[in-house]
């Protein structure tokens, strides 16, 4: 087995490159810049990895980049720049492809533009194998086998401590940042529609007493979920403090003076927790939940598992959601050792 791991060099990449190389799993070092790639490698203790450079803007280039490799793992944001040339080019190579992604229009964009393409070179591609998509797109099939049909599912998102984001999850905030302003995409009777207003002001979250305030945010599971459930209305939300953050000006040179991100202290103070509210169609109602650590840490091990088992347990080719692609209990269930718990419970009053 042989996985190449695009943008090899930056921080999601190289927390990729450590979780490989944990497994023992052969891996190709791939990226835009060699001199970086040869620091990476020796940053990580992979001495004996292979390096191959290639720009996202040459398809050859990258082509060659991935042949001979079984899956792919792009980490290269933002990805609503340049992932499509990634995937195109994996496609092309016969590689299996996931990617870290959060970006929605993106995520929604792969499913659009290669699901034919995948389709008929054999190969599947999972966008957003990340530590917020994959286990709440899981869940969300598990609680729609308990209550079919479904009318509603919300997914909230939130994120405390962890010492900040990356450079990279940064950058994607700037390319994205209208998307993000205007709540994102929700899927209402049958498609996606943008600029929909929150379905909920406020939600109680796991261990609280008092709501808090949420906003629409566009979370990629909107565009997954309603591609393996019937329901009638999907939508995200994260914490409405994240509005007030979103003023701060950020310019590249901002950017680039920041740490390439938190450092192992600062992800280790992280705790996330995403909440599924769903509603059936006759008013039953039940919430999932998914809590854990160190989201870039946790995004590494979905990553490389996610892509480990298109090898090994190969999935139906096309563009998928996770769901879609693996066995839900048994992925989260996997997650577990890793400090990830994941619970079904009565829904709390709206």
């Amino acid at each position: 087995m042989k996985i190449a791991v695009y943008g090899a060099s930056g921080y999601q990449g190289k927390l990729v490159l450590t979780e490989l190389a944990r497994r023992d799993i052969e891996t190709v070092l791939a990226g835009r810049n060699r001199a970086r790639l040869e620091e990476a490698a020796s940053a990580i203790g992979l001495p004996d990895a292979e390096r191959r450079s290639a720009d996202a803007s040459d398809h050859e280039a990258l082509v060659s980049a991935f042949r001979g490799c079984d899956a792919v793992i792009n980490c290269a944001g933002p990805f609503t720049s340049s992932g499509e040339a990634v995937v195109r080019a994996a496609i092309a190579a016969g590689c299996h492809y996931v990617d870290t992604s959060g970006e929605q229009l993106y995520v929604k964009k792969i499913f659009d533009t290669f699901t034919t393409e995948a389709e008929n070179a054999g190969v599947t591609v999972v966008p957003a194998a990340n530590d917020g998509c994959v286990p709440v797109d899981l869940m969300a099939h598990i609680l729609a086998d308990r209550l079919e049909p479904v009318e509603e599912i919300i997914t909230t998102h939130v994120v405390v401590g962890g010492g900040g984001m990356s450079r990279g999850s940064l950058r994607s905030v700037v390319e994205t940042i209208d998307a993000i302003k205007a709540g994102g995409l929700a899927y209402t009777d049958g498609d996606w529609h943008p600029g929909v207003p929150a379905r909920r002001t406020a939600i109680t979250l796991p261990g609280q007493s008092e709501a808090t305030p949420v906003m629409a945010f566009p979370v990629p599971e909107v565009v997954t979920i309603p591609r393996h459930i019937r329901v009638r209305r999907v939508q995200g939300l994260t914490e409405a403090a994240l509005g007030d953050r979103l003023n701060t000006p950020l310019t590249p040179e901002i950017i680039e003076s920041l740490p390439e991100g938190p450092d192992g202290d600062g992800r280790r103070t992280q705790h996330f927790t995403y909440v599924l509210d769903a509603t059936g169609i006759d008013g039953r109602r039940a919430r999932g939940i998914v809590q854990g650590p160190d989201t870039y840490g946790t995004t590494a091990v979905i990553a490389v598992e996610g892509a480990r088992r298109l090898i090994a347990e190969p999935a139906k080719p096309g563009v998928l959601a996770p769901a879609q692609a693996y066995p839900s209990t048994a992925f989260l269930d996997f997650l577990v050792p890793h400090g990830i718990q994941w619970i079904i419970e009565d829904a709390p009053a709206t």
